[in-house]
Parts: structure tokens; sequence; C-alpha cells
């Protein structure tokens, strides 16, 4: 008898374990998906999206911070902006939530092979650039020098600081903190910049013929970095642009991710610069 295909409309179910609290409004929610959901999980590339379901409250866009581990587990980081994201805050371990996906376009892989990869971040954009950092960094053998840039508004919103700090400790990338203002002291053993993400490249010396740049932050952001990227000698077509902050349903049907004709949920969200000139509304 054949077996039915399990519908991308509906949620598999998760299991949350765990809750790791970053900062004083964000999260790190480990969840376990039914079996079902593995085989489709395990197709996850860094970019890529879930949509994430709390019953009671409704279904939002979610970044994974990681790729599906060998247990079967996923990280999802997750800020509280409202009634679906607080109640997933609420939530104690053991709830059961619900997982579709993964939705969309992830950043190009094979393509970025052998090449250095520089990883611009703004906020909570470091969560979709975590997923690639740690592919990167676990396939470190095929790709060229990592640098990640990363910026917040103040120190204590920085996410995943330590564990950033620890993997440049050990060799394989590059990394380099800016805050917009650093109001108390700093700990940790950890240096950070104080000034804006885009004066982290100002004096920067890289191999831009051949990097691929990855950006993920707040809107005002990619419009600044693009120009600063180009102007050092990053081909537009090597700027690759995650837009996940325009999701919504995943499956093209609200339409409220458009951008002119693409539809981030099927297009992206991750573009290439050179894709969305001539979109005024793209940046």
């Amino acid at each position: 008898m054949r077996e039915l295909q399990h519908s991308p409309h509906v949620p598999f179910a998760a299991h949350l374990l765990e809750r790791k609290d970053l900062s004083e409004d964000t999260a790190l929610f480990r969840v376990s998906p039914e079996d079902g959901a593995l085989a489709t999980l395990s197709t996850f590339v860094p970019g890529q999206f879930l949509q994430l379901s709390v019953p009671g409250a409704g279904e939002i866009p979610i970044s994974p911070a990681d790729l599906l581990t060998p247990d079967g587990t996923m990280e999802l980081c997750v800020r509280r902006v409202g009634h679906v994201t607080d109640l997933l805050h609420k939530s104690k371990p053991g709830a059961v939530l619900g997982i579709r996906g993964p939705f969309g376009s992830g950043f190009p892989l094979r393509e970025m092979a052998g090449k250095p990869v520089l990883l611009l971040a703004g906020g909570l954009g470091i969560v979709p650039l975590r997923s690639l950092l740690m592919y990167l960094l676990r396939q470190r053998s095929s790709y060229g020098e990592i640098t990640l840039m990363y910026g917040a508004k103040q120190p204590k919103l920085m996410l995943f600081r330590e564990e950033l700090s620890a993997l440049a400790a050990a060799g394989g990338m590059r990394l380099y903190l800016t805050v917009d203002f650093a109001p108390e002291t700093l700990d940790g053993g950890y240096s950070c910049a104080v000034g804006l993400l885009p004066d982290l490249l100002k004096g920067f010396h890289f191999d831009a013929v051949n990097t691929y740049a990855a950006v993920c932050g707040p809107p005002p952001l990619y419009r600044c970095l693009v120009t600063d990227l180009e102007s050092a000698g990053v081909d537009a077509t090597r700027i690759l642009l995650s837009l996940e902050r325009r999701m919504r349903c995943g499956v093209g049907r609200c339409c409220h991710c458009a951008l002119g004709q693409k539809l981030c949920c099927l297009d992206g969200p991750v573009f290439r610069a050179s894709e969305l000139k001539g979109i005024p509304e793209a940046l």
C-alpha cells in the first residue's frame, strides 16, 4: 500500500526539552520533533526557516539557530515580541509544540566552498547566521577564512557571546564584536568595540574579490552594508542577504512577504544583493 505523504501545511509535533535565557527577552529553546519529522528537518540548509506553532496561540516563522543534531533535536532562538512568543516563553519542558518546514532557500554552501566567508550580524540577525557559522566550522577544511562581525545595542543584549568567544579562541574563525554603547563593565574574557557594525568594516583588510558576505540584521543595516561591501570590492552576486524578518505563511499564499515580483518565502529568504537591485522596497 502506498504511504501517504505528509502535508507541508500540517505541523509535526515537537516536545520542548529545555530553554536557556540568553537575554531579558530572548531564549534558546531545544525541541525534539517526532520521528516522522526528522527526515524532512534533516534537509534544512542554513538560511531556511521553519514555522513554529504554539497551541492556543498561533504560528510564527523561525530561523533555526543550528542544524538538526545527531540525536534528533533542534535549537530555536526566539525573542518575546507578541502573543505567540509570549506563550512560548511561558511554556515548560514537556510542552508539545508544532513544526512545519523547512521552507525557502538557504545559503549556497557548495558555491561558497573554498572561499573566504564574512558573516555580518546585527542584533537578532545572529540567529540565522549562527546556523551558517556552525555548519562552516564543522566543515572547516572545505572553506576559506571565516570571519564574524557582530553588533548589538549593548553588551547584555549580545547573544551567544561566550560561545562565540570560545569558538574564536579555538582558532577556527576571526571574531569582531561591537556595541552601540557600553553602560556596564564587560566580563567574560572578551573584548568589544563601541560603535556601529559598519564601522568594523572600515580599514578591514580581506580578500574582497573571492569573499562571500552573509548579512542579517535590522532593516536599516542592509543598504549601508551592501554599499560598503561593494565599495570594498565584493561583487553583488556574492553578497547574501537573509530577509527572514519578512516571513509570514511560508508557502506563498498570503503574499505579505512580497518584494516586487518575488516572494521571500519561496524565492528567499536568502537573496543575492544583485537580485534585489531595482526593487525599492527590498532594502
